[in-house]
């Protein structure tokens, strides 16, 4: 009897946990950080985002083209 209110327990901890995660609560006002933040707010989190720069990744040259 004990297993089984042990198993039924950690199985709604786990329900419990995946919506949390998901967002599923946040009608209740509960919501993991990562999905509580803005683009307003994170832009205002980074440090110096004037110095990021994209690149293009150079593809090495086909094995076929390449001298012996």
């Amino acid at each position: 009897m004990r297993l089984r209110a042990l198993v039924v327990l950690l199985l709604v901890a786990n329900l419990l946990y995946f919506a949390w995660a998901r967002g599923g609560l946040a009608m209740f006002g509960i919501v993991p950080a990562r999905l509580s933040q803005s683009e307003p707010e994170r832009l205002a989190q980074q440090i110096r985002p004037q110095l990021l720069q994209i690149r293009k990744e150079e593809s090495p040259a086909p094995a076929s083209s390449r001298a012996p």
